[in-house]
């Protein structure tokens, strides 16, 4: 808890405005801001508070604040010793809930004031100011150097690993034509083609580790055409049980892509998908625009966000972090590289994947930025 004397820009504005009981100083701030009395019952609020906290002046009049926001014992503490001891109040990423909706981050201020002639009850300023959005950004910019790390770690392995990989298949042919003439011949071949088949597998796994340091070939992309293939492989490859419905705004622009990238990565999380329900449940396909945002520290005016949605059991809770990892599975015999293969090729195309799952729905979210021509 941080003590001030210095009154904060909002609390400036309260002491400074005329009597009028719209308050026009507050009124026009960006941050929510809520003035309360001795008992923390609201006896005002700006148009930034009542966009925050999802309720109208007329219902937070009058109300004990703690009803319509959740809030920890800190905040609390601040409220009673701002009141008793006239003192001030600043915390930084402080949570809060809304009435019925989703946890917050806030910065928060809290300031004595004097009350003014039309407001006589009001004994504390208090100012919201959401860093959700700031928190996301750094959430991102150290996933992404997490990730460039892992991509790093995983070429290098990969290159290591494909040498020997190569030396033991050889071997093994070798041995195999010399076994033709032994008695016993086809009960040995048996053993060698187990090492050549093995080989293969772990070929194959590299090469698909590998596989996203391919140089992009851009190109005009529609996001629906990316879709609807997807959505064709799945039926073809779920026939009978699997549904796949569209939800498309049909009026986004294309987007300056690599085909073949986007198709693979939207694959990857809807086969997921599917291999999660065991071919029987219903995955929709959701594009919308979205607009003035920032994805990998880069404002876009534009953007195209596709979710990908399941009716499955859900993430496990015990992968629920580290889902985008390489070789993490929730599944018995995965390879644990879909997701992460999904992921790195749409950070190569500037844009950001996110899931939200709970039993009974899991929701994948790709965001990516229409460039400006």
């Amino acid at each position: 808890m941080t003590s001030t004397t210095t009154p904060s820009t909002a609390a400036a504005a309260l002491n400074a405005i005329e009597p009028l009981p719209t308050f026009p100083g507050l009124d026009l701030l960006s941050a929510a801001v809520l003035v309360l009395d001795g008992e923390c019952r609201v006896c005002y609020a700006n148009p930034a508070a009542e966009n925050l906290l999802a309720l109208s002046h007329r219902a937070l009049l009058g109300r004990p604040l703690g009803s319509a926001l959740q809030f920890g014992a800190g905040l609390q503490a601040a409220f009673a010793n701002a009141i008793a001891n006239n003192w001030g109040y600043t915390g930084q990423n402080i949570e809060v809930k809304r009435e019925g909706r989703e946890t917050l981050h806030v910065d928060c201020t809290v300031t004595p004031v004097e009350p003014p002639a039309n407001l006589p009850p009001a004994r504390l300023l208090v100012e919201l100011r959401p860093i959700d959005q700031q928190l996301k950004a750094h959430r991102e910019e150290r996933l992404i150097e997490q990730q460039i790390a892992n991509r790093e770690l995983i070429r290098n392995l990969a290159h290591e690993i494909k040498n020997p990989l190569g030396g033991i298949r050889g071997a093994a042919q070798l041995l195999e034509r010399e076994l033709v003439d032994l008695p016993n011949a086809p009960a040995l071949k048996e053993y060698t083609q187990v090492i050549i088949k093995e080989a293969d597998r772990l070929q194959d796994l590299m090469q698909r580790l590998l596989s996203p340091h391919r140089p992009m070939q851009p190109g005009p992309t529609n996001i629906h055409e990316i879709l609807e293939r997807v959505r064709s492989l799945l039926l073809a490859e779920y026939p009978g049980g699997l549904t796949v419905r569209r939800d498309y705004d049909t009026s986004l622009p294309e987007v300056v892509a690599d085909r073949e990238q986007l198709i693979q990565a939207h694959l990857n999380i809807a086969r997921n998908a599917a291999q999660a329900m065991d071919g029987q449940g219903e995955i929709v396909l959701r594009t919308r625009a979205i607009r003035q945002v920032t994805l990998a520290k880069k404002r876009y005016r534009l953007a195209i966000e596709v979710q990908i949605i399941d009716n499955g059991p859900g993430i496990p809770d015990a992968i629920r972090e580290k889902m985008f990892y390489p070789l993490v599975s929730g599944r018995e015999g995965g390879s644990g590289l879909g997701l992460t293969l999904a992921q790195s090729f749409i950070q190569q195309h500037q844009g950001t994947i996110e899931c939200d799952s709970r039993p009974g729905q899991t929701r994948f979210t790709l965001c990516l930025p229409v460039e400006e021509a």
